[in-house]
């Protein structure tokens, strides 16, 4: 364009010139298929019934009432304990690939104890996995080149744990990913504001309180249905490992999509990447 042109047609050129660079390339639009694919994958209920070849929500009818509170009080605890973990030690930058197939060994035998020991080993072996699944989230958004020494970085790994998948009483304006994000987003907000100005976890300030209580109201629901197949009777260690080796390998997709979209969200708008992911519906 040269300097003659009249100002607002040069004006709506870089406009145009700006939404084309701005326009997804055929390599990233293939990571965001494939990140949505991980992202509506089957629900972690849908992989346990296949597993042990009962629905899974009938299988919690089988928790007593006591068993379910302890179930929701024990993901509390283990939500805020990775908070608090995130917050202190979470800080790796390296590009190299991350490690799923550790992480998985370490879940694996995680899971056997707690087959072996029924649910008597549950508040030992709850805070263990959930703490291993945290490293294994942290490492793949490492992978992904997230900044896991920020607020932002380690919070966005914590809020994983809210995006466990669909469950039967859900609807789509719950489930949704976008959706869920939208729902944790303030309180995310909030939770990082604090951390900037305290630079440290008080599992009694409000805005902790909101983003703990967020996560392991969804969080919570997962677990349960992990409890459930591993109160089966004749699973056993066994089975409690395979058990855990499918409850991370959920998460480590959760985990791989929510990152791969938020690569693609600090490369390119925000807007730009969710209309895509829309679209590929």
């Amino acid at each position: 364009m040269t300097a003659g042109v009249a100002p607002s047609i040069r004006s709506a050129y870089a406009v145009r010139m700006t939404v084309y660079e701005r326009r997804m390339g055929d390599d990233d639009l293939e990571d965001l298929k494939r990140a949505r694919a991980f992202l509506e994958n089957p629900s972690l209920a849908v992989r346990l019934t296949n597993l042990v070849g009962r629905p899974i929500e009938a299988s919690l009818g089988v928790l007593p009432l006591p068993i379910r509170n302890r179930v929701h009080a024990l993901t509390r605890i283990a939500i805020q304990k990775s908070l608090e973990t995130a917050v202190s030690t979470l800080g790796d930058r390296s590009l190299r690939p991350s490690s799923d197939g550790l992480h998985k060994i370490l879940a694996g035998a995680s899971g056997a104890g707690g087959g072996a020991f029924g649910i008597l080993a549950l508040p030992i072996e709850l805070p263990v996995s959930t703490m291993i699944m945290l490293r294994s989230i942290a490492d793949i958004a490492r992978a992904e080149g997230e900044d896991i020494t920020s607020y932002d970085g380690k919070l966005s790994c914590v809020e994983v744990f809210a995006l466990g998948g669909p469950t039967k009483g859900d609807d789509g304006a719950e489930t949704g990913y976008y959706a869920i994000r939208a729902a944790l987003a303030k309180a995310v907000s909030e939770a990082s504001s604090y951390l900037v100005q305290r630079g440290l976890v008080d599992g009694t300030a409000p805005a902790v309180v909101r983003l703990v209580s967020q996560i392991a109201a969804r969080f919570g629901v997962v677990v349960s249905e992990k409890t459930a197949a591993q109160a089966l009777p004749a699973l056993g260690a066994i089975g409690g490992a395979t058990i855990n080796l499918i409850f991370i390998d959920h998460f480590q997709e959760m985990a791989r999509g929510h990152f791969i979209v938020r690569r693609l969200e600090r490369k390119y708008d925000a807007e730009i990447v969710r209309d895509e992911y829309e679209r590929l519906a």
